[in-house]
């Protein structure tokens, strides 16, 4: 009996030994068994990299592999995902913040010269007395021309930390010797509306630029106040190629025009119940008619504006068929300075319309294609021209079709005004030629042109001159051929774009978009829609403006 116990230990001990042999030949050979063991689908990237990591054939930078991955999978979800390295994050962070630090300076580089173009008012450098047209000779004791200060050096000098200081060495044109400055970095606002103006009596224009920022319900609130202290009492909001930003800004400008229980906006996602956002009635421009510029690349909070104010009957969307985005984003930021910009939730206008256009998970370029494809397909200049899903059909407050999925359609189309635009006028404009061109003819007249108090009057006096044989001969030493077919069709519109960017140098923004917007046909039809007194909340209900 002894020795049967005996052999059935010796058995179960060499079984041991086996299954101990094989599981850690397992673990020697790459660990496969725990592996494929805890293999899950969740987390079989972590797992795929591991098993690199220890057994590829070459050393891998697996912080590299990472960068390169992530991006990658993010770009299998919706086009408007996605992942920001820890490189780009700060940039982005300040222009959606609405400053920047730094030293509130503009400029341009021209014949190894660097010009100071522009001075941000309230910037350091505004505050130290740097003035448009100085010649930036030297920073930090080191001379400052040639290709060694690249675009990129440059900017790395003038964004910093807060409070660091640098040394500018200025040339003057009124003064023989340098002037020496050292200059602490601070925090510089950044506008983002660009223009607040009266553009025919009694209309205000506001034109939002590029994004909605933090700041940007401020900025508008004090546009507004400007405008009715000059006796505005019914308003244009331009935004034309404005692709969005913050979410709260948007929902806040949208509150002064409402009453109070009106409908905004709503979210929902699936790890988001619905909210809903309603006007709160403490809105101060609840009675003013307002009609809204929108174009191709308005678009997420540019498409919140408008479509919150047509939904409501509230005035009018004039231009032609928006972006398309009606995902919300969260940016997440994660420890090492990267983030991700994740579609966490849809918002819907409030007749219940998600104006996202269509996609395939991952095809982010087919996505991207079919926006260009408009232009194509003739909708810029033709209404009828527009692919619309008319099946998606929701109604306004008075009852007036509207639909979702594929941007927001006008109340009034406009077409694309191309009457004098040619080839040979965006190439001036791609190649930057009219603010180079600009800047140096104000700098060679800055005295004769400093004494203008009144920019129209600046814009008369530049008519006198011959500037158009001027900007053809400049154009052409930056290689742009001379086309006089092209030039002939499209000579105002240079002329106009050159003495808008001339007035710039000298009255800022508001002015050069003042003249640059002073033949816009989307303008004229706002401008005569509100003096019609059509975009009043009763006229748009009577008119019934079918948004299709």
């Amino acid at each position: 009996m002894y020795s049967k116990k005996i052999a059935w230990w010796v058995i179960v001990l060499i079984l041991l030994a086996l299954i101990i042999g094989f599981v850690t030949g397992n673990f020697i050979s790459g660990k496969s068994f725990a592996r494929k063991f805890f293999l899950r689908p969740e987390n079989k990237i972590d797992v795929v990299l591991d098993i690199i990591n220890e057994e590829y054939v070459d050393k891998i930078n697996m912080k590299d592999l990472m960068e390169g991955a992530i991006p990658k999978i993010i770009g299998e979800l919706d086009p408007h995902s996605n992942y920001i390295p820890p490189n780009e994050l700060a940039a982005i962070k300040e222009n959606m913040d609405g400053h920047f630090a730094g030293f509130g300076i503009e400029y341009l580089t021209y014949s190894d010269t660097l010009y100071i173009t522009g001075v941000v008012h309230g910037s350091p450098s505004e505050q130290a007395g740097l003035l448009i047209g100085d010649r930036i000779v030297m920073i930090n004791d080191s001379l400052c021309v040639g290709s060694s200060f690249s675009e990129e050096k440059i900017q790395d000098i003038l964004r910093g930390e807060i409070g660091t200081t640098v040394k500018f060495g200025i040339k003057r044109l009124t003064s023989d010797s340098l002037i020496h400055y050292r200059i602490a970095r601070a925090f510089v606002p950044v506008s983002s509306i660009k223009a607040a103006y009266e553009v025919a009596e009694g209309i205000g224009l506001i034109k939002i630029y590029d994004t909605f920022t933090t700041n940007t319900y401020d900025e508008f609130i004090n546009a507004m106040a400007k405008l009715l202290n000059k006796g505005c009492k019914s308003f244009i909001l331009d935004l034309r190629t404005n692709k969005g930003g913050s979410f709260e800004a948007a929902v806040n400008i949208c509150n002064e025009f409402l009453s109070k229980g009106k409908t905004i906006v709503y979210t929902k996602g699936k790890s988001f119940p619905r909210e809903d956002v309603f006007a709160n009635g403490l809105g101060t421009l609840q009675d003013n008619q307002i009609v809204i510029l929108m174009d191709q690349a308005s678009a997420s909070a540019s498409e919140i504006v408008a479509g919150a104010i047509q939904d409501n009957d509230r005035g009018l969307v004039i231009g032609r068929r928006s972006f398309g985005k009606g995902l919300v984003q969260n940016q997440i930021e994660l420890s090492d300075g990267s983030a991700l910009r994740l579609t966490i939730a849809r918002y819907f206008t409030p007749s219940g319309r998600n104006i996202q256009r269509k996609y395939e998970m991952g095809k982010a370029d087919e996505y991207n294609k079919e926006w260009i494809d408009r232009f194509s397909n003739g909708e810029e200049f033709h209404e009828d021209s527009v692919d619309f899903i008319t099946d998606n059909i929701h109604h306004t407050l008075a009852g007036r079709p509207v639909y979702g999925g594929g941007g927001i359609m006008p109340d009034i189309f406009v077409s694309l005004d191309t009457t004098e635009l040619t080839s040979y006028y965006l190439h001036l404009k791609d190649k930057d030629i009219f603010r180079y061109y600009a800047f140096l003819y104000a700098d060679a007249n800055r005295s004769k042109l400093k004494t203008f108090t009144d920019y129209k009057n600046m814009v008369a006096y530049l008519k006198t001159q011959y500037l158009l044989y001027d900007v053809v001969q400049f154009a052409e030493r930056y290689g742009i051929k001379k086309r006089s077919l092209l030039i002939n069709i499209s000579a105002n519109q240079i002329l106009n774009t050159v003495h808008a960017y001339i007035v710039g140098n000298f009255f800022g923004e508001e002015a050069l978009y003042a003249i640059i917007l002073d033949n816009d046909l989307m303008v004229k039809k706002a401008i005569d829609i509100i003096q019609k007194e059509l975009a009043t909340p009763e006229s748009v209900a009577l008119k019934g403006y079918k948004a299709n």
